[in-house]
């Protein structure tokens, strides 16, 4: 029931409901987005769990064909990769995507093979908690905690109680200085813990670190117009606001200044669309555990997916002829100051305009492969550098290569970030 009347009250809005509680985005937005991100779906790639979720809470078609071979193809990866090769966070994605779906984590079938993803789950997030007992910080990120909790408290596990009250401890203490989507997915971590903790001391402190949080995320919104971290953060952080109303009420929250901002963004990367577009109907990852699989709503029926190979889809307004731009010159700087003897490189490139930074680096590469050699590998949110010059992150060390430009971090990976005429774009070696 509770589906039925999700997909009713999302249909409402997006045919013009006047309700003040809730915002939507206009369908044909809504539509579009989702298009684009269906179109992202191409076999023999790693599948994305978020893209499921983000059509699950959107309440699509399980007889999708795109749906059910991303759901198939999912399944191979969690039997083949869970155990050995993927974060506590990553499995927190598969088990999210799992429930959205209606399938059992606990039991997940494919290629002759059942595991339970769980129980890997609880396992991973054990030693995520160890390390931060053990060094102050957790075995990978807080980000991947924040989903580890509340993945293991909406599939109704164990041990998720230990990790949300060290997540409330870390949003309160004044020395955090956490990014928007850290908080925005603990938020949504600690709201599900709270609605299932019977202990009311733990309760009361759960409450106070998403008052918080929520109420941070709202001065800010009110103080730049909208904007709540960058307009990546904006999916995220609008899911928290939206689950958590009861607990900032009775402040309102102008929610319709907060998707005038992202509404007027185009947003090309599958994962960003995943993370807003159920922000945008009004729902969140709260939501997943609770669908009812067996009543698609039919959001777009004028998109037609059935039976289009998967992949073929063009994104709205992509053109289909390549456009001629004049070149551009990018400066492009390597440094290294925090392991063995520093050093620093520097290169202009010229490039076509409109290249992205992921093409720089490999003209840069090319023109000096002795110092600007570097390798990537390919996550969520596209190509992530893992080294330059030989030198790479370590988890371990919590190193990473940042890139800037003007001193300031890019907002955009390597593979979507364009650099403009002249830029100067700076990659230092960083600690997190």
């Amino acid at each position: 029931m509770l589906g039925l009347a999700l997909a009713m009250g999302v249909l409402l809005a997006l045919v013009g409901c006047t309700a003040t509680e809730h915002c939507a985005a206009p369908q044909d937005q809504v539509c579009q987005l989702l298009q684009r991100m269906e179109g992202s779906i191409k076999p023999g790639e790693v599948p994305n769990p978020s893209i499921l979720l983000a059509m699950s809470l959107l309440g699509a078609d399980t007889e999708n064909p795109n749906y059910k071979l991303l759901l198939q193809d999912i399944k191979e990866e969690v039997v083949t990769t869970a155990q050995k090769a993927m974060t506590s966070g990553q499995v927190a994605q598969y088990v999210l995507a799992l429930l959205s779906s209606c399938q059992d984590p606990r039991q997940v079938h494919a290629l002759g093979l059942t595991i339970d993803l769980i129980s890997i789950l609880q396992q991973k997030t054990d030693e995520e908690m160890a390390v931060l007992e053990d060094k102050g910080h957790p075995k990978t990120t807080l980000f991947s905690m924040s989903l580890d909790t509340m993945a293991l408290c909406l599939a109704r596990a164990d041990r998720y109680r230990a990790p949300a009250v060290a997540l409330a401890k870390e949003m309160l203490s004044p020395n955090s200085h956490l990014d928007v989507d850290t908080r925005a997915v603990a938020v949504l971590a600690l709201v599900c813990a709270h609605d299932n903790m019977e202990d009311l001391e733990v309760q009361d402190l759960l409450h106070e670190a998403v008052w918080t949080v929520t109420n941070d995320f709202l001065d800010e919104q009110e103080e730049r117009k909208g904007l709540i971290g960058n307009i990546y953060s904006m999916g995220l952080a609008l899911q928290a606001l939206e689950a958590s109303r009861d607990f900032y009420a009775p402040r309102d929250w102008d929610c319709a200044q907060a998707f005038a901002v992202v509404t007027s963004h185009t947003f090309e990367l599958p994962m960003a669309i995943a993370q807003v577009l159920p922000a945008l109907v009004g729902t969140s990852y709260l939501d997943a555990a609770t669908l009812n699989c067996g009543a698609p709503t039919d959001l777009c029926p004028s998109l037609q997916t059935h039976g289009v190979p998967r992949g073929m889809m063009s994104p709205p307004g992509a053109s289909q002829t390549p456009q001629e731009s004049q070149d551009i010159t990018v400066h492009y700087s390597i440094t290294n100051k925090l392991q063995g003897t520093p050093w620093h490189y520097s290169i202009s490139v010229t490039v076509p305009g409109g290249s992205t930074l992921l093409e720089v680096m490999e003209r840069a590469e090319k023109m000096d492969p002795e110092n600007f050699s570097f390798k990537t590998e390919q996550t969520s949110w596209g190509p992530f550098v893992v080294s330059i010059h030989g030198l790479a992150g370590s988890d371990n060390d919590r190193t990473y290569w940042q890139f800037l430009s003007s001193g300031k971090p890019l907002e955009q990976g390597v593979g979507s970030y364009s650099p403009k005429n002249w830029e100067h774009i700076q990659a230092i070696f960083s600690t997190y």
